[in-house]
């Protein structure tokens, strides 16, 4: 074990204590839209009875509420299987059927430009190849639609390494070399990850700056934006440079330039 290494095992939790976020994202006892709710304020006058497409569903909650709650026809995708496995199981459980609910690992060519609403809550950090994944929630829309997209935290924000079940320390992933901090996750890990890409779910590093560039490059207008900024300081947002550092939580609404 290097010096690194060393120091940031002195940093971090006991090896047989809690994660420090365990229960935080116990989405049993938390509704499943809040964030959706906070985050776009008009979000139910922009999805009820609309055709909607959640992109990265995971367990599939959120589509479940988007269509027992709004009278949505929704499309889960999410290339996780097992996960879309019980994401149906619950739909079955709760009544739904495959017309107003379905799941798929991936869109298929029938769904191409024939919904109102893309949704991407907390996934664009993890896209492997986010450039892609963007083109293909265009694609989805068709000329009226809209793509809302919510996620954080960005790489270079206090704690945009994903590694806060373990270290509180801020901006652990910038402080410390990469090697470091997974072998020091390996403690408490042990599903043999050695970069940040290989973590589950994986990390693209994305930063602010190569969102904004995303979106610039792929063509579609931004009509609305939300930048979240620590401490509640959203006015930071507008600084340059540190802006990269001080950002949380990103949500925008794309709409097809015109």
């Amino acid at each position: 074990m290097n010096l690194q290494e060393r120091l940031l095992l002195s940093l971090s939790r006991a090896i047989d204590e809690r994660d420090y976020l365990e229960g935080s994202n116990d989405w049993s006892s938390r509704d499943p839209l809040s964030t959706l709710l906070e985050e776009f304020p008009d979000f139910a006058q922009i999805v009820t009875g609309k055709r909607v497409v959640d992109f990265g569903c995971g367990a599939g909650l959120q589509s479940i509420a988007l269509a027992e709650r709004y009278g949505c026809e929704v499309v889960g995708v999410d290339t996780d299987t097992v996960a879309l496995k019980g994401a149906e199981a619950q739909a079955r459980h709760r009544g739904l059927n495959p017309q107003q609910l379905r799941f798929t690992p991936s869109p298929t060519p029938d769904m191409q430009q024939g919904y109102d609403v893309v949704i991407s809550q907390n996934a664009f950090e993890h896209f492997t190849t986010p450039e892609a994944r963007l083109a293909e929630m265009q694609q989805l829309i068709h000329g009226d639609g809209r793509l809302l997209i919510t996620f954080g935290p960005p790489w270079f924000a206090p704690y945009g390494g994903h590694m806060h079940f373990f270290c509180r320390l801020p901006w652990l992933n910038l402080l410390f070399a990469e090697s470091a901090v997974m072998r020091v996750r390996g403690y408490y890990r042990d599903d043999g990850a050695a970069r940040y890409e290989e973590v589950p779910g994986g990390l693209n590093k994305m930063t602010v700056a190569r969102f904004e560039r995303i979106v610039s490059d792929c063509g579609l207008k931004v009509v609305a934006s939300r930048y979240r900024c620590v401490k509640g300081l959203d006015v930071l947002s507008r600084l340059p440079v540190f802006r990269e550092l001080l950002i949380n939580h990103i949500s925008v609404v794309l709409h097809q330039a015109r």
